[in-house]
């Protein structure tokens, strides 16, 4: 058949341009390139052949007239003792993990005309969501398709930024996700890169930015036609894709990527591009970054250190920063290391925000804990107050993620009750949970299901119980109201999207922690948190009070709204005009229900 090689066209993996299909890949060690696919009757007699691209990079490319979106095709490579088949790194669809690519026309989808804008930072609240199990139906796997049909539910929720976990082509068809085979494209059994990009539309126009999962610390490791791509290797390396020495080895398989190769670098950034251009997706959550800049994922250990995983992540974000500074990006790091939040070229890894292992374990412990006398709340404080992980808005803070709810670990009402997550201990504790996430400075996370109790550790293979959306509406409820003040919804608790917090008592005999928040201070900006974290009624308890006047009671998680059998305790609005205390110059004297919190700001 006629082709063209090399392409006069520019392009990587197969790239619709003019009357057929430009094909490209590098592999510098190939003595052979074919392309072969449905086009050819997957004809290895009459396969376009490539040649080097001229400027002799390791790039082979040919132009084959006639190819069309929708057809799949392979690549053969010759490695000097064998020809083998396989799939374009630069695959845009794939039949599935195993199979064949597919010709991707990235220009047919229709956007329509929705202005969406990413919320600025003081308005996040992220939800993980994992695409396999989020949605309704629950007698089929899930879909970008089935998981749609909850964003209703997620808008009425008040959540602003949903965080997609990796939804790129993985072996199986039953993943977390962090197993990705292909890096640029969209899981099969999600529904492929039309259906993620429906899924994103419909969260614009529901008012919901959407964030991406990527894996960049290793790939695979199984069904990884990278593995040996062209045939080189050294050792028992990986070949061109992969270290091929001891930086190769992570947790996961020896698949870490060769950050130090220009055109490895060079793949891992146009698929990080590509979700933030083409899909437009607001924002990327970098999957274990510690392991991105150091084989043991402790960066304290200076023998284990990789600078080229350093310098890839800073050379990254900073590009995305001048391109798009209004994408979000987070780091996965757990380890409380301020440089990653640094930015770029202050000589830091210039992240956006990091997930903040220095809130969620000690706030977890505190609320896990058998007897009240061993919750530890001025361990609760410091986890609050963040001090030395940062400013509030590089910290995303949280009680359930993917990884606290599953590898041995649970949900947390089923960690306070196990066996019992419907108790008044369980729902109690994890109410108050949530009000430390919402009212605390930094970026507040939750995991899909835990706004309705799911009490069932994250199973991959099981869907959400959505009854349980039914059966605790009123706990879906507590949730919703936390949101919206924490967003500043009605306009009365803008104290809670600022950065400021003062510790007004920490008191480790009554269980008790107030704290002060505000951005600039003033009438329904100024706002107190007080939280008791045992079982004590407190029906008087005086508490100091930033300003005098009005204070007004805008959430008590002891509401009998919440629960039938919450509502032992009710809360007042309060005149600040009692005796100085907690470094206040007045008072009031608020009621405080067991295990609840109560949430005031100013009035006048």
């Amino acid at each position: 058949m006629n082709f063209t090689a090399p392409s006069p066209h520019g392009g990587m993996g197969a790239t619709l341009v003019d009357d057929g299909v430009t094909f490209r890949v590098w592999a510098p060690n190939a003595k052979q390139v074919w392309v072969i696919g449905d086009f050819n009757g997957w004809d290895s007699g009459r396969n376009p052949q490539f040649e080097r691209d001229a400027d002799a990079t390791g790039l082979w490319s040919v132009h084959v007239p006639g190819v069309t979106a929708g057809q799949e095709y392979q690549f053969q490579v010759d490695t000097g003792s064998e020809v083998v088949w396989r799939a374009d790194p630069y695959a845009r669809q794939m039949t599935s993990s195993v199979g064949n690519c597919v010709v991707y026309d990235t220009n047919s989808f229709d956007w329509g005309k929705n202005g969406f804008r990413m919320p600025s930072w003081d308005d996040v609240v992220i939800y993980e969501m994992h695409v396999g199990t989020f949605g309704r139906d629950s007698g089929s796997r899930g879909s970008f398709e089935s998981a749609s049909a909850g964003l209703d539910h997620l808008r009425d929720l008040g959540v602003s930024v949903i965080q997609v976990m990796p939804p790129f082509e993985y072996a199986g068809d039953i993943s977390w996700g962090y197993n990705p085979s292909h890096l640029l494209a969209v899981e099969s059994t999600y529904g492929g890169p039309d259906e993620f990009k429906q899924f994103i539309k419909a969260a614009h126009e529901k008012g919901m930015a959407v964030i991406v999962d990527v894996v960049h610390n290793h790939i695979g490791p199984s069904d990884l036609d990278l593995w040996r791509f062209d045939g080189w290797s050294e050792g028992e390396g990986g070949g061109i894709y992969f270290y091929n020495d001891w930086r190769g080895e992570t947790p996961w398989g020896a698949t870490r990527p060769d950050y130090g190769r220009s055109e490895v670098r060079g793949y891992l950034r146009d698929s990080a591009m590509l979700w933030l251009e083409e899909f437009r997706c607001d924002g990327l959550r970098f999957d274990a970054t510690n392991y991105i800049r150091s084989v043991t994922g402790g960066t304290w250990d200076g023998g284990a250190a990789i600078p080229d995983g350093a310098d890839y992540l800073s050379w990254l974000t900073s590009e995305i920063m001048a391109s798009q500074p209004w994408k979000l990006l987070i780091a996965e790091d757990l380890q409380n290391d301020p440089m990653v939040t640094t930015l770029s070229e202050q000589g830091g890894l210039g992240f956006h925000a990091q997930w903040d292992a220095g809130f969620v374990h000690p706030v977890r412990k505190a609320l896990t804990e058998l007897s009240d006398e061993h919750r530890d709340v001025e361990a609760v404080a410091s986890a609050v107050l963040g001090e030395g992980r940062g400013p509030a808005g590089t910290r995303v803070i949280y009680t359930e993620s993917h990884d606290e709810v599953a590898n041995g670990k649970t949900r947390l009402p089923e960690a306070v009750a196990p066996g019992d997550a419907n108790s008044w201990a369980a729902k109690r504790r994890a109410a108050l949970g949530f009000v430390t996430v919402m009212c605390a400075p930094g970026l507040p996370m939750l995991f899909q299901g835990q706004e309705f109790l799911e009490d069932r550790w994250f199973d991959d293979s099981v869907q959400l119980d959505w009854g349980k959306s039914e059966s605790h509406s009123g706990i879906v409820a507590l949730h919703r109201d936390l949101i919206r003040l924490r967003r500043n919804a009605d306009g009365v608790s803008r104290g809670l999207r600022g950065a400021g917090i003062t510790p007004l008592r920490v008191d480790n005999a009554t269980k008790v922690l107030a704290f002060h928040r505000w951005a600039e201070g003033g009438v329904h900006d100024d706002t107190v948190v007080v939280l008791n974290y045992s079982t004590q009624v407190h029906g008087v308890l005086p508490v100091g009070l930033p300003a005098p006047g009005l204070w007004k009671v805008r959430f008590n998680s002891d509401s009998s709204d919440y629960a039938p059998e919450f509502g032992g305790t009710d809360a007042f609005d309060v005149q600040a005009s009692g005796p100085a205390m907690d470094g206040c110059d007045q008072s009031a004297v608020l009621t405080l229900g067991p295990y609840s919190a109560v949430v005031l700001t100013r009035e006048t």
